[in-house]
């Protein structure tokens, strides 16, 4: 019988068990233990994508959580931890002759002793084994194919941002310029884009998309993510759901609004100006420093009508920490009643809400669960806000 889950597929580790940096610009405390204990005790998520377990010193930490009996690896693949399966990946850098500028991608793999193996080969491609998101000396359809030898999982990280996605970055107009479009998996939207803009991609259409956090800090973790049904969240189920067999599959996404997101809007970094698409120097400032927007990517290459494509639902959703008025004393008291952040958001109802949170602050999570939050819009680096 199949049970609905829930899944974010794209956490970084910001230290390792040496308390060296693993994702340089994530948190201190976001060390593996942390993150296995805040998705599974706070955040209420039932998988998670690791993806920088191709760190030796990551491996160190999962192995000795295994031995000392706090985790074990599933049948099915994945690492159990309390009521949170792990599925280890790995983002990569890969920036081959044919593109035109480097993209991120998630590689998954379905246990420990197979993400080694593929450390080993990495290894020899890579300057720094020990680090996240670094450039793979190798071919995009090379990295492909290996992945695929080691029946792993190959997802394009974000794939519309300005930095180092592959249609904000990589490529100029389709993702069979550098990639196998038979050995991609999933597509990964990142926090400025929905399914509904996606759509309008007419190459993208026979692919799962996936809406993940990319989480840089513990409370980042599920600010956005997705149900999945499936029969136990685990490496082989993972599979079947996003390649779309056996009856499995995304059932709904829980994302922020687009124009929450970091590079929604065309914007000049220098003073913050939107700016149309193609601008080359701000009409403001002056300043050359223009960064592209989502939007205005998607719209050049939009070549699909955006109804073509029967998509689960995406729910426009924040995650607690960005309602305003809502501070670490209030959110421990939700989590002292309700037990997780996902019970907060999808479960308890506005009667007892308010028995723990002002009545205005009740109903802006009640808004919140329908989409009903209103918004001013992001760009150029900085994240948009709840009004």
């Amino acid at each position: 019988m199949f049970k609905q889950y829930y899944a974010d597929m794209h956490i970084h580790i910001g230290r390792d068990i040496h308390h060296k940096p693993v994702k340089i610009t994530g948190a201190k405390n976001l060390t593996l233990t942390n993150i296995l204990i805040e998705a599974s005790r706070r955040k209420g998520i039932d998988l998670i994508g690791v993806i920088d377990c191709h760190a030796p010193s990551v491996q160190e930490e999962l192995y000795k959580l295994i031995e000392a009996g706090q985790a074990n690896e599933r049948k099915e693949g994945g690492i159990q931890f309390e009521k949170v399966t792990l599925l280890p990946g790995s983002e990569i850098e890969v920036y081959d002759k044919e593109a035109k500028g480097p993209m991120h991608v998630l590689c998954f793999f379905p246990s420990l002793d197979v993400i080694t193996t593929f450390s080993y080969w990495l290894a020899s491609k890579m300057k720094n084994i020990n680090l996240s998101s670094q450039r793979f000396y190798g071919t995009a359809k090379e990295l492909q194919h290996k992945v695929t030898e080691l029946d792993g999982l190959f997802i394009p990280a974000h794939i519309f941002t300005p930095f180092k996605g592959l249609y904000g970055k990589a490529v100029n107009r389709t993702l069979e310029e550098i990639l196998d479009p038979g050995l991609i998996d999933a597509i990964e939207l990142g926090l400025s884009a929905d399914t509904h803009m996606a759509n309008q991609i007419n190459e993208l259409k026979s692919y799962t998309f996936l809406a993940n956090s990319d989480a840089h800090s513990l409370p980042k973790i599920a600010r956005e993510y997705q149900i999945i049904e499936m029969k136990e969240p685990s490496f082989i189920e993972f599979k079947h759901a996003i390649q779309g067999e056996k009856g499995r599959g995304v059932k709904k996404y829980f994302g922020m609004n687009p124009k929450l997101g970091k590079y929604h809007h065309t914007v000049c970094q220098s003073c913050m100006k939107n700016m149309p698409y193609h601008t080359e120097k701000c009409t403001a400032c002056g300043s050359h420093k223009i960064i592209p927007g989502v939007y205005d990517r998607i719209q050049e290459l939009g070549n699909a009508k955006e109804d073509n494509v029967d998509r689960p639902p995406y729910i426009y959703q924040v995650p607690l920490e960005y309602l305003p008025k809502l501070g670490p004393k209030t959110y421990e008291k939700l989590l002292a009643r309700f037990g997780t952040e996902m019970h907060v958001i999808h479960h308890a109802s506005f009667e007892q809400l308010v028995e723990i949170v002002p009545e205005s602050l009740a109903q802006s999570i009640v808004d919140m669960r329908h989409g009903k939050l209103s918004i001013v819009g992001g760009g150029g680096g900085r994240y948009g806000k709840v009004r």
